[in-house]
Parts: structure tokens; sequence; C-alpha cells
């Protein structure tokens, strides 16, 4: 399969296709908020952002800026060639319960230290997560958890036909 074929970018955008892979780690100025079951469970300008080929950033913030009781260990784990192995948490927030959406790594690979004590939200289960004040939409697929802003452009991975990318 070919690769696709970036979207035109414009002033003050940042196309997926010009980040690298292995992916790219940084801390980013941005307010991140993320509300669910009615509750803001994390509000935090203690951001990290992962960037990688193909895919819109995924966010990581501080477990310590969660609300009490919004992280709950969860079955399952992953392992990224990057990163390295996931573990699974299970959000809470009000009533409600999403299981296995967020993931951190204990033990991040060398280059990816800072993601320690960090997690990662998957976007569509919450009620709303924002940055700086936009609200995200979730990354294409189910699988992958990137968050797409007006400021990134795709094509994104996890769209029908991209599993060859």
């Amino acid at each position: 399969m070919r690769r696709p074929v970036a979207d035109p970018v414009a002033p003050g955008q940042e196309s997926v296709w010009a980040y690298p892979r292995p992916p790219a780690i940084e801390k980013v100025d941005a307010r991140v908020t993320i509300e669910f079951g009615g509750t803001r469970i994390v509000d935090t300008t203690d951001v990290v952002r992962v960037l990688e080929t193909s895919h819109p950033p995924v966010y990581y913030l501080p477990i310590a800026a969660f609300a009490d009781g919004a992280l709950v260990p969860a079955e399952g784990s992953s392992f990224c060639e990057f990163k390295g192995t996931a573990r699974y948490l299970d959000v809470r927030g009000g009533d409600a319960l999403a299981a296995g959406a967020a993931w951190n790594y204990p033990r991040p690979s060398r280059g990816y230290e800072l993601l320690t004590d960090r997690v990662a939200v998957y976007a569509q289960p919450m009620d709303r997560c924002t940055v700086d004040g936009e609200v995200v939409v979730p990354q294409p697929g189910g699988f992958y958890g990137g968050w797409v802003t007006s400021w990134v452009v795709g094509p994104f991975k996890g769209v029908p036909g991209s599993s060859g990318w």
C-alpha cells in the first residue's frame, strides 16, 4: 500500500506526516482538561505529547493531576516497540466507568522517560477532553489514542484502509 498524500497545511497547523518515527516526545505549553461522568477528573498544564508519523498527538498527563479515584488498575497490557510495556487503567468519573480507557508506561524505554508517572486517556469514552479550550476529536479507529485538534492535519492512521500505513 502506498503512503497517503498529506492534507494541505495552513498557517498555525502541523501535519502528522511531518512527525517522526520513532516517535518524538515533548513537553508542551497547553492546558488539558478531561470531564467524565459529569465530573472534571483532570485539569493540568503539566502536559507531554508523543508525536508519531500518521498519528495525531497522544497527550500524557501526570497521574497526580487526576482526581482521587479517577484511575483504577485494569486487566491487560500491551507492548510498544518504542515506549515499552503499557498497563491499562479504568477511568471513573461520577457514577461512570470506562474500562481500559487509559494507559501508562510504568517503566518507559530509554528516550521516553518523560512518560514516567503519566497517563494517556482515550477521548472517545470521555464526556469531553480539551486542549487549550478546544474540544478534541478522538483518533479514528478505536485502537489508537491520539487527539485531533484544528491545528493538526492528516490523514490519520485508523481511518478505513490505513492498516498498511
